[in-house]
């Protein structure tokens, strides 16, 4: 692992996000800049914003490429799908569209998977030996699904279809807000959730971030599993820590 300050950028659906990261301790190295996401989240705008965000750190860039998290699917530099961010992400080049305007190699990764590698190189889970599943209680449920350190991309467990629904609109933080659920009438929700994906993926451990985790003791506590949950550590720092992460080791 090298020591060199890697800067991560963290793109979401109301501000975009960046630090210089010190790989030694994973954390940041600097103060983090953040510029509002334009109101059309168009590639060209919000590249236009990244590229922004750089030239404020230009003079102590290395050699290494930037990271940049993106709340997309993606694969082999191309974005698949848009949340919270303009429908023109969908299929677009979007390595490509960082690069010709930044002018520097870029590593694009979907955002959960970046809090989650960081979590478990840095975080709740750091130098666990096994299957590590990560999910964010947001306004959706991002997941990472890292096996002995390795992230296996985009696996968008959110998205599972739990008795007839998307299970995300049922049991996130923000169907929680939506639907004026207590805790008391909220954990049902998440023990039907993680009860059925451990059931399809046997993780040795889950870790839940999220704003909500702040509140973790309030329900993981209450969850009836056969895997240890804990809450994440590192709250807003994760993307941006683990797609330095994720750059400085592709």
């Amino acid at each position: 692992m090298t020591s060199e300050l890697i800067l991560g950028i963290d793109i979401g659906g109301s501000g975009i996000k960046g630090a210089l990261v010190d790989l030694s301790i994973g954390d940041f190295a600097t103060d983090r800049i953040r510029i509002p996401t334009p109101k059309k989240s168009t590639p060209e705008k919000v590249a236009a914003v990244t590229a922004r965000i750089v030239k404020s750190f230009t003079s102590e860039l290395g050699e290494a490429p930037i990271g940049v998290t993106i709340p997309a699917v993606v694969t082999h530099g191309r974005t698949r799908s848009a949340a919270n961010i303009d429908k023109a992400w969908i299929d677009a080049d979007a390595k490509k569209i960082f690069e010709d305007v930044i002018e520097r190699p870029v590593y694009l990764v979907n955002d959960a998977d970046a809090a989650g590698i960081a979590e478990v190189k840095y975080g709740a889970a750091k130098d666990h030996p096994g299957l590590v599943l990560v999910t964010t209680l947001g306004t959706g449920i991002g997941s990472a699904l890292i096996n002995k350190g390795i992230l296996v991309p985009n696996t968008e467990l959110g998205h599972l279809e739990l008795d007839g629904y998307d299970a995300e609109t049922q049991a996130s933080a923000g169907a929680k807000t939506a639907l004026d659920l207590s805790y008391t009438d909220w954990i049902p929700r998440l023990q039907r959730y993680y009860s059925h994906v451990e059931a399809l993926f046997w993780p040795d451990l889950f870790v839940v971030g999220g704003g909500i985790s702040k509140n973790a003791n309030r329900y993981l506590p209450k969850l009836k599993l056969k895997t240890p949950i804990v809450p994440a550590t590192l709250k807003n720092r994760a993307g941006i820590i683990g797609v330095a992460w994720l750059a400085a080791n592709q």
